[in-house]
């Protein structure tokens, strides 16, 4: 039995979750109706995971966020609006420590909590098995981090680009990741140097109302330009795409350009934006020799059969260890697949595509 703490200010909202719950049959469920109750029972329960609203009156679900992995760290799972406010206040817990997030529906919740119950009970169930790692980021040592990292990016922007023999700009690095991304994004992403000479398109599964929010984070964190593919792009050296949520991107040659272009969800595959699809895409538009593929932390097996055939063709790929991710699943997929190239802490991810990137 996995024991779960639902927490919401909505009464009809902790009812509705209580079912979807109760129905899976696996459940030990205890409720929380603010912040502050929710700590208490984090302490008193001891639960395996706990969904977390943001906006509840007397102890908001940041401020919560912040005690429950102060005090006793546990899985949780974010249940936010799919509204600009919301998607920030979501990025901001997945920093301070949540595993994982799902959209709260609009409307009725009676008439479309429905939509989200596969979903929500499959990332509760792999929450609970997330490997947590311990104490909140501070609120104020995120903003100085974030500041120190615009103040660097500024001292660096007039450089040249250092375009090294045999490196082009027309190689390419991919990356997958869904459960605990955000904030393993936010490790590895920003040590990637002004200089590096590959565009980086990342699949990060997330809902529309989040992925513009999330770019707009990683450009004020990042050296390299960080944009949300919203639109048919030209891919440029030193250019990190985020894909668009809500939609699946692929890469396509227009004009003798390789271009990123969003296109409706795929319905053939189960997770969006699809790691499989773009994988595809590049294998049928890329020579397979000058990509990098890395399948960073998330549950399931999105990315890892086009990944692997890219390393069979000559590619090289890096699955996340163990050890770093929050869930091992995609990362495993790809190691079962015979797909990896190599395994390492998330740490050491920037480092080896710099390595890799210097020697073609």
């Amino acid at each position: 039995m996995v024991k779960l703490l639902i927490v919401d200010d909505s009464a009809l909202m902790r009812r509705q979750l209580t079912q979807i719950f109760e129905s899976a049959g696996d459940f030990e469920i205890r409720l929380a109706r603010n912040g502050q109750e929710a700590v208490e029972q984090n302490r008193d329960f001891k639960p395996d995971v706990v969904t977390l609203d943001i906006n509840m009156p007397e102890m908001d679900g940041l401020t919560a966020l912040s005690l429950i992995m102060a005090e006793r760290p546990v899985a949780v799972v974010m249940v936010s609006s799919l509204t600009e406010k919301g998607a920030l206040a979501t990025l901001e817990a997945l920093n301070l420590g949540a595993v994982d997030f799902i959209a709260k529906p609009g409307g009725t919740i009676s008439l479309t909590i429905d939509v989200i119950k596969p979903e929500l009970i499959a990332k509760v169930r792999a929450a609970s098995k997330a490997r947590i790692k311990g104490k909140a980021t501070p609120l104020k040592g995120l903003a100085t981090r974030m500041r120190e990292d615009r103040e660097s990016r500024e001292k660096v922007a007039a450089r040249p680009l250092i375009v090294r023999r045999g490196v082009a700009g027309d190689g390419l690095v991919i990356i997958g990741v869904s459960t605990g991304g955000p904030s393993t994004l936010e490790s590895v992403l920003p040590q990637l140097p002004a200089t590096f000479p590959w565009p980086v398109l990342v699949v990060q599964h997330m809902p529309a109302a989040f992925t513009k929010s999330f770019a707009d984070r990683l450009d004020q964190a990042c050296e390299l330009k960080v944009v949300e593919a919203s639109s048919p792009m030209t891919v440029e050296p030193g250019t990190i795409y985020i894909a668009k949520g809500g939609a699946d991107m692929v890469v396509a040659n227009r004009g003798g350009k390789l271009t990123v272009v969003p296109k409706p969800e795929n319905s053939e595959f189960l997770w969006h934006p699809s790691v499989e699809l773009l994988g595809r895409s590049v294998l049928e538009h890329c020579d397979p020799t000058r990509v990098i593929g890395v399948m960073l932390t998330g549950m399931g097996y999105d990315g890892a059969d086009s990944f692997t055939e890219i390393k069979r063709r000559g590619g090289r790929t890096i699955a996340e260890s163990e050890e770093s991710s929050v869930v091992f699943g995609m990362p495993a997929e790809l190691i079962s697949r015979g797909g990896a190239s190599i395994v390492l802490d998330a740490v050491k991810v920037a480092a080896q595509i710099g390595v890799w990137v210097n020697r073609v």
